[in-house]
This record gives C-alpha cells, structure tokens and sequence, in this order.
C-alpha cells in the first residue's frame, strides 16, 4: 500500500472547527427511560414536568400547637391568651399535617402548660406562620428541569420527591475503540519477566476509555488489531455496525509504511483532517464514516491524549446537548525559558504552585510518550504556532487541570534530583493531605538559582566546595547573594559508580572509566553529582575527553540507571538507592551530604512546616533508609543558617 503522507497540516482550532461542523451532534442520541433512583449523571432528553405537589398538605414546620391565627390576636405579655387543647390547640411535631381549621403553628419554646387543659400564649401567631404550605417546594404539573439538563442527586430527589419515579434521558454516546499494531501486548497478557524487544504494552485503549467515561459515555474496548488494513477496516465496519455513535482507531495514524489508518477511514468514507500543527498530537484524523464521526488517534499516548482533548471531548459534549467547556486559565511564570518550534502549536505540560505573589509553572517531559507528564502535571501552557517559545519570566496564560486551590497549596521544590523526594511527597500527604509537594529535577546548581529568583520554596542541593570539601555552603552563599536562607539536611548517601549486575566490565573505579570498552553516562552540567564526579576525575589526573560518553547528560539517578541496565552504558554516577532499585551493582566512591536549601522568607509557609514536621518523623526516616546507601542520623537537622 503506497505511503500517505500530510496532505495538509491544519491548525488546531481550524481542524477542530472542520470536525465540530462536520455533524449535527445532538441527532446522534435517542431517548431512553429510567428508574430516576438511577439517573445520576444522566442528561434529560426533554423537560420534566412535577407530577405531585410538595408538601402534597400543609404542614407543621415546628413542633409545638397547631391554632387558629386569629383565636391568638390581641395576646401580649400583661395580656396571656389561653387556649383549650384539643379544641383550639393541637399538638402537632414537625411534618405532621395541621388539624382542619387551624392555619398556624406555635412553637413549644413560646407556649406555657398546659395547665388545667389549656396552654397559655403571650404573643400573636398570623396566618401560616411555621407552617410549610402545600406546593411550597414543587408545585403539581411545574417544569421541574429543561431538556439537556445534566442530573445531579438533588435534581433526583427532586423529582422522586414530585412524583417522577422514570425520567426521559439521553442514551450514552457509545464509543469505539480499536487499538492497532502489531507490536502491542495487551496488559492482561503480562507475566513476571520483562517484556521481549520492540514490544509495547498497549495501553492507549485503557486511557481513551476511562477519558470516554469521564464525558459521560460507554467505551466499546475491541480486540487489538495487527497492522493490516483489511482486519482494521473489518473491526471498525463492525463497530458502525454495533450502533456505536462515534470510533477511535488507535495509532497507525502517521506517514509510515505500516500506518493503514488513513486509508481504511478514506476507502469507508472521507478523511476532514489528515494532520494538525500541533506537538503533540501531529498525527490525528478526523474523518466520517457512514455519517459518524471516526477519528484516527496517535500512537504515543500523550499524542492520544491531546486528540482526545482536543477534539473527541467537545464532540461528546455537544452530542449530549452540553455546551464546550472551557477550562479555568491562570497567569503563571515559567520556571525557565521554553523553547518552541515555529509553525506547530505546542501543548507543553508543567508543575504549578504559588510561590509569594506569582504561580510558577515548571516544564515536564516534553515528550509525546511521557505519559507521566500527565499524570503530574497542573496545568497546560499551549504555545502559539507562531511563536518560538516562552521566555523565562514572562508572564503567560496556563489552563487548569487541577482546582486552583490545589495549585495555591502546592509546596514547589525545585533542585537535585533524589529518591527520596518522592517518598517525602507521600508522607507530607499522611500529614497534612491538603498539602501537595512538586518536585522538579533541574540539578542542585539551577534549584539555588530558582530559589534566588522566587520560583520556588525549597531545593535539594549537594554541592561539594572542591577547595574545602564542604558541602552547599559556599555555594548557597555565592548563588543566593545574601538572602538569609538556611540548609537542612534530609540525608547523608553514597555516590559511586551504578555498573551492571555482576559487573561485567570489571570496573572498580573512576580510572576504568578511560578505557577504550567502557561507555560511561554524565550527569548534566550544574548538577550535584556531575560536580563530584569532575572533581573526582581531576584529582586523578583523567582528561573528560578520554571518557567515552562523558557528553551524555540525563537529568536523574534514575535515568542514569536505566541506560546502565539497557546496556545503553556500561557505566554511570549515581547513587546506591538507584542502583538497588533496578538490581545493578555499584562501585562505592565518596559519601556526601543532601540538604533542602529554603529561604527564611517562607520559614512560616504552612507548606515548609510540613515539610519539616515530614523530615522529623521517624517513620519518614525508617522509609529512607530501607532503600539502601542512606544514613538518616542527621535527618531535619539545620546543617547551616544565615
């Protein structure tokens, strides 16, 4: 099959409104009836009319006497009124309907007796008074709700209260999704050992259902599909077929010899858009198909995720009668300058949290398959297609998605990366679960520069003072320029070199890092273990450029480990916990100390209280030290203040 390629790359809201106004979106759902009891969530498919008053009588809305208003005129203070009960007052309790003739209520606080068979009263009732009236709530044969009204629990009390016990609603949108490539192994296919090269646990399928489900519709996960055209064009007729309103043909969306998407949907019907200027997200199409909407998703999942939002959630939206919703913007300050490429909207996912009187937004992973730039993320910063990036500083705009409450009590932490740090995210939700920790992995150099410059409140630091062999001090000094700040310290841990399980390469030290067999992976420039690593090496005499990889950078210890274990580098800095955590060996080569640097400024934060309070627990401290290469006995001591 010849190779499709980008006809025509439109820009997001032009594609959006190609696809929008493609259909008529409210013809696709028909009514159906329900038990009301069931309706949650439900959108009403006509108004509802009330069948019954409520209250259906007029009732006591106290407890106490039900009276004549007009038997209690002219009662006062030197004047009591006494009433006969049982003739001229009825006792009555809260809900009880009022005695024939009686059109007020005399709450029992006000009454004395009785006494002798009556009740005496000092004050005047009037007509109605704390008595809850028929119809006063709904009256019979009132529209209660408007068609495409979305059914909350008090709607369905409502209605049961006026008698409605079935209700008209909208069917749920029925949507299909039809994951494809050959590469792909089902999750329930999962064993014990790790997965064979070039294959892909398939989870997209996963994440467009439970992002259907969340617009309110029913997700018809089929079968996956391997890369041929005919078994794709099969199940996506089928899923026509089966009454489903809308599909979604995963992946194979794109301009490879294996990507038949394309073709199928322009051979059932006729493809909108084959292409949108957006990262990430490039390869999505929208086409029809027997007049429904079908869309061809990108593989990556935040590719997936953005076509989603983008374009199949306004279109589930408006089939069941609702309007677009717009998400909540906040202005925010990007922690550092953000990059973009010309003529392609940029869907850029950051860390948000408020830090004095501004919101710093912190980039992720950029990349289409970081599907943890998702699951982390606050917020969205959409880069316009003709604009090169987002200087540092400069105010922009942010869509929500998280509350802003969340992002107002979000603790911003910004430095060293450690694995620790998420465990201290989860303890700090133990105490106090309000408090939200973001944890963002720049190196400890540019966390004391962020910290300097307001972005954020706290940062893990480890810097070795080559001339002293102190740790931070010096540098916390030289970088924040006077600001009284204070260094605590969160563990002691040992770096050395994370090397594969048995060490095959044989190495046993900094010096075999020159050999001609060995690839090492760096730490970038400014991070705590790239300085101790050069300061290592020059102490031994070692010219970096002897060193095969010196020029690779990741940004973890974690990273650092992967490319270790992949086989990608026999060798890499890092630290103990890293190495255990993924079953390498490790080549011990110094011991240092990991603080959080944190300005005074924000000593009275409740957010830096809780942190704190975190790194005085014990329990904290046990959790630590489990994973390996931590001493823990100066942890939450102030190391140095100033």
């Amino acid at each position: 099959m010849e190779r499709k390629v980008y006809l025509e790359m439109k820009p997001v809201s032009e594609a959006r409104d190609t696809f929008l106004g493609a259909f008529s979106w409210q013809r696709f759902l028909a009514p159906e009836r329900i038990l009301t009891a069931d309706a949650l969530g439900r959108v009403t498919s006509e108004p509802v009319f009330s069948l019954l008053s409520s209250p259906g009588y007029n009732g006591a809305a106290m407890d106490g006497y039900a009276v004549r208003a007009e038997d209690t005129f002219g009662a006062a203070e030197e004047r009591p009124v006494k009433l006969v009960v049982g003739e001229e007052a009825h006792a009555v309790n809260t809900g009880q309907p009022l005695p024939a003739g009686c059109d007020a209520v005399i709450m029992i606080e006000h009454v004395q007796g009785p006494v002798g068979g009556c009740i005496e009263i000092v004050a005047a009732a009037f007509p109605l008074m704390h008595v809850r009236k028929v119809g006063e709530d709904i009256v019979a044969n009132e529209m209660l709700l408007a068609h495409h009204h979305v059914l909350g629990a008090a709607d369905v009390s409502a209605l049961l209260a006026s008698g409605v016990t079935r209700v008209s609603v909208l069917e749920r949108p029925r949507v299909a999704i039809v994951a494809t490539g050959s590469e792909l192994v089902h999750w329930s296919e999962l064993g014990t050992g790790e997965l064979p090269a070039g294959r892909i646990v398939e989870t997209n399928s996963t994440l467009l259902a439970c992002l259907v489900r969340e617009q309110g519709g029913v997700p018809d996960v089929r079968a996956l599909q391997a890369d041929d055209p005919v078994h794709i064009r099969q199940v996506v007729e089928q899923a026509l077929d089966g009454g489903a309103h809308m599909v979604l043909v995963n992946a194979g969306a794109s301009a490879g010899s294996h990507d038949y998407t394309v073709h199928v949907l322009g051979e059932l019907g006729r493809v909108l858009v084959h292409g949108i200027a957006a990262m990430p997200g490039k390869p999505t199409i929208l086409a029809e198909a027997r007049a429904r909407p079908v869309v061809g998703t990108p593989g990556y999942p935040v590719s997936a995720w953005v076509c989603f939002d983008q374009f199949v959630r306004p279109a589930l939206q408006l089939m069941q009668g609702q309007p677009v919703r717009v998400r909540e913007t906040i202005q925010v300050t990007p922690a550092r300058k953000l990059a973009s490429k010309l003529g392609v909207e940029e869907f850029v996912r950051v860390h948000l949290g408020r830090v004095g009187d501004r919101v710093v937004a912190t980039p992720l992973k950029r990349g289409a398959g970081a599907i943890t730039s998702l699951t982390r993320a606050d917020g969205i910063i959409r880069i316009g297609a003709d604009s090169e990036g987002v200087d540092e500083g400069l105010a922009v705009q942010a869509e929500l998605l998280r509350p802003r409450e969340v992002v107002d009590r979000t603790l911003v932490v910004v430095g060293s990366h450690d694995v620790t740090l998420d465990l201290l995210a989860d303890h700090i939700r133990t105490l106090a679960p309000q408090v939200h920790m973001s944890a963002s992995n720049v190196g400890s150099l540019a966390g004391l520069v962020a910290l300097r410059d307001g972005r954020s409140h706290a940062g893990g630091t480890h810097l070795l003072d080559a001339r002293t062999g102190e740790y931070n001090v010096s540098w916390v000094k030289r970088t924040l320029g006077g600001l009284p700040a204070r260094l605590v310290t969160l563990a002691h841990r040992e770096q050395g070199l994370i090397v594969a399980r048995g060490n095959p390469r044989r190495i046993t030290g900094l010096a075999d890092l020159a050999r001609e067999d060995v690839v090492f992976v760096n730490r970038q420039a400014g991070a705590g273990t790239r300085v101790l690593f050069d300061h290592e090496i020059g102490k031994l005499g070692i010219d970096p450029c002897h060193i095969r990889g010196y020029i690779h950078e990741e940004f973890t210890h974690m990273a650092v480990a992967v490319l270790v274990k992949s086989g990608a580098a026999h060798a890499g800095m890092g630290i103990l916990a890293a190495a255990i955590a993924l079953g390498l060996d490790f080549v011990p080569v110094a011991t240092e100390r990991y603080d959080l640097c944190m300005l005074a400024a924000f000593s009275d934060d409740p957010r830096i209280c809780v942190l704190l309070e975190a790194l005085a627990s014990p329990a904290f401290a046990r959790k630590v030290k489990s994973l390996g290469g931590y001493d823990v006995t100066e942890m939450g001591r102030v190391a140095w203040e100033g």
